[in-house]
């Protein structure tokens, strides 16, 4: 039977290693050469009565064995390496003796204790397990043992974990894609036989790939069938391999770092990986998509019990001619139509009068705000909003007194021109001076000005990133990764009511190790509510509705000149956490009255939205559903768009199959009772509206039996 807590074991006589979830089994064998090898990933089964483990390619031209835990350069192993290492001889790759395993039943947590054979080189897998979740945790952690006689050890690759699934008849790989303002579209594709891979070369997440991913037979459904999925805890540069060899084997290994970057491990160094996290499930894609979203509310997320706001940010209604009589007045206006918070975006400091000045000076434009902003922040706190404010201290233009007082603090080499994008340069965080400025200069923001909520933003990739003349200039990649990750826990732990919003151009940093320190993500510079449909249906592969920002904006929109109503782009953003992002000056006043409506309603399923479960009805297309479902089963919301009409085409029935067939249900606005059979097998009638961009909100309660 499924373990209803997570329960891990080792027995030493046969060398395996269990992890047993509640719905799952992971297990490890170690192999006559030290090395672990993988041994079963998915539904209970008898363990004893599996054979060793042994390639299908068993030949003179290919290691007999099972596929490697974390793959490594020696013996007849010809896949994806995610350790490569170069000893100070000049000597390439691990060679192990296993020397034991420890169990810390405590934290849920296994670790294999490895040995180089010859090479004062150690490392240790690490499996972590969450109760209540089917999610394993794994991460590597790889240390020099040797003396400085010894030498630094070079490590050219070293990832967090590799996974291998069941044979599968066939496989078909699920990924995201896209690009800034058109972020996270799922494609699902044929696995070819060959190495495919995944990868952000940018210093960021990045918006034209996500460190998530699932395979499966080709014959999973969005409720039906077994899904393997993984997803990395990273906010930089990744890489993950799948491989798929001519036998049929599916492996893939992954984390941090993308191709031709080398550490230095120096003796008595340790490095840690990020977490790279894997999960089975025999429920479908939505399925994977829940156990991720669980997940990530009880063990990611640094406040998931509290609702996230519906916000009110200023920039596509003022750009950068921001001033605080206007800001004023846009507030006026969010607190009518119920907002709860009031974001000013950028322009408000230095010599900010558009993008090529500015950045790096973070206190108020004297002609915008020539009382600072603190009168601005007490009167948005007065009309009973939340005071917010959009930064981004990793960059900095030229034209600014920071960087004249700095020059040396951006990421370049000298003897290489140095790339502007959007005119502006990378600040180097992982020099610890950038990373104390940077800290010091939010703590003294958000405590002068009282700022509830910082949206951090990061406009530009990574270029001529390195520390030419030291002895490990690669280590910028990393370091500058995890000075960014300090700086916001240090934020939050000094101000506990402090909440981020994370940016980067919209997604172009949304990953689980971002997620871990703030509240919610803008996930797409484009608002365009026909667009956000496959946006917010990628997004939500992974990450639950309560992190997804999106906003309610101008019509004609302003990335697509497309014309929507105003009902059409609420019940897009409502299906996560609801943002206003329009010229409220210029709505009238049937539209605000409208909004307020709208914003009333959104509140009303708020609960149902951000801590429910969510259903995915329909993928994106003529007609596109989503139900969110409490976690009792008692409340229901169901949001159903239809971008463009068809003559002669009504829409179906929506079917609900998360309903309970033997239970009843009453519609919430209209009174009307159905039977959870004819819900669940025949479906219920939209009621869309007629004409394009037609969009419905029906609430149900479960009233019997």
């Amino acid at each position: 039977m499924p373990a209803a807590t997570p329960a891990l074991s080792f027995d030493a006589e046969r060398g395996v290693a269990v992890l047993r979830t509640p719905n799952s089994v992971y297990a490890v064998r170690v192999g006559a050469d030290g090395s672990p090898r993988h041994l079963h990933w998915g539904p209970e089964l008898d363990l004893a009565a599996l054979p060793v483990p042994r390639s299908p390619a068993d030949s003179s031209f290919e290691d007999e064995a099972a596929a490697d835990e974390l793959g490594i350069q020696t013996g007849a192993r010809f896949g994806p390496a995610g350790l490569q290492v170069r000893f100070a001889d000049g000597t390439i790759g691990a060679q192990w003796r296993f020397l034991g395993h420890s169990l810390h039943e405590d934290r849920h947590e296994l670790r294999l204790h490895l040995a180089d054979r010859r090479y004062p080189l150690a490392a240790d897998l690490c499996y972590r397990l969450r109760p209540g979740h089917d999610v394993v945790e794994r991460w590597t952690e790889l240390a020099h043992t040797g003396t400085p006689d010894d030498g630094p050890v070079a490590v050219d690759r070293l990832d967090s974990a590799a996974w291998t699934v069941p044979h599968l008849a066939d496989a078909r790989l699920s990924h995201l894609v896209g690009g800034w303002n058109s972020e996270f579209q799922l494609r699902r594709d044929p696995l070819p036989v060959a190495e495919t891979v995944l990868t952000s070369r940018r210093g960021l997440t990045g918006h034209h790939a996500s460190p998530w991913l699932a395979l499966d037979d080709g014959t999973a459904d969005e409720e039906h069938g077994q899904v393997w999925s993984t997803a990395l805890a990273w906010s930089g540069s990744w890489r993950v391999t799948v491989h798929r060899d001519p036998v049929g084997r599916v492996t893939w290994t992954g984390g941090w770092g993308h191709e031709g970057l080398s550490r230095r491990l120096a003796p008595g160094e340790t490095l840690r990986t990020p977490v790279l996290a894997g999960l089975h499930t025999r429920g479908g894609f939505g399925g994977a998509s829940r156990a991720w979203h669980a997940y990530v509310r009880s063990c990611v997320l640094p406040d998931p019990g509290r609702d996230r706001p519906v916000l009110y940010n200023s920039w596509e209604a003022t750009g950068f001619a921001v001033d605080a009589a206007g800001q004023l007045r846009l507030a006026e206006r969010a607190a009518r139509l119920g907002a709860e918070l009031f974001v000013l975006d950028d322009g408000w400091f230095g010599a900010r009068a558009d993008d090529t000045a500015g950045l790096g000076d973070w206190t108020p434009r004297p002609d915008a705000f020539p009382a600072g902003l603190r009168p601005l922040a007490d009167e948005v706190h007065r009309l009973g909003m939340a005071f917010g404010l959009w930064v981004e201290p990793e960059m900095v233009n030229r034209d600014s007194d920071l960087y004249r007082a700095h020059p040396d603090w951006v990421l370049h080499a000298p003897t290489r021109d140095a790339t502007e994008l959007r005119n502006q340069l990378v600040l180097d965080l992982s020099r610890p001076e950038v990373e104390e400025w940077v800290l010091a200069t939010l703590d003294r923001l958000v405590a002068e000005h009282a700022v509830d909520w910082l949206k951090w933003d990061a406009n530009r990739p990574f270029t001529e990133a390195g520390r030419p003349g030291r002895p490990d200039p690669d280590r910028v990649w990393t370091d500058h990764v995890r000075a960014v990750h300090r700086v916001m826990d240090r934020l939050r732990a000094a101000h506990p009511g402090l909440r981020i919003e994370a940016c980067a151009g919209g997604g172009g940093r949304v990953d689980l190790g971002m997620l871990a320190r703030t509240d919610q993500a803008w996930v797409s510079d484009n608002t365009d509510p026909v667009d956000r449909l496959s946006v917010q249906h990628g997004y939500s592969q992974l990450f639950p509705a309560q992190t997804m920002a999106s906003w309610v904006t101008d019509s004609p929109n302003p990335a697509t000149g497309r014309t929507t109503p105003l009902r059409f782009r609420f019940h897009v953003a409502m299906a996560g956490a609801l943002g206003i992002g329009g010229d409220l000056t210029a709505w009238t006043e049937a539209e605000l009255d409208e909004a307020a409506a709208l914003v009333a309603a959104y509140k009303r399923v708020r609960p149902l939205v951000q801590h429910g479960h969510q259903y995915r009805l329909t993928p994106p297309g003529p007609v596109t559903a989503v139900h969110h479902a409490s976690p009792d089963g008692r409340d229901h919301a169901l949001f159903v768009w239809r971008p463009a009409t068809r003559f002669g085409h009504p829409p179906d029935p929506v079917r609900l199959p998360a309903l309970d067939p033997a239970a009843r249900y009453r519609d919430e606005d209209l009174g009307r009772e159905y039977d959870g059979a004819e819900l669940v097998h025949r479906g219920l009638d939209p009621r869309l509206p007629p004409g394009d961009h037609a969009s419905t909100l029906i609430r149900l309660r479960r009233i019997g039996p």
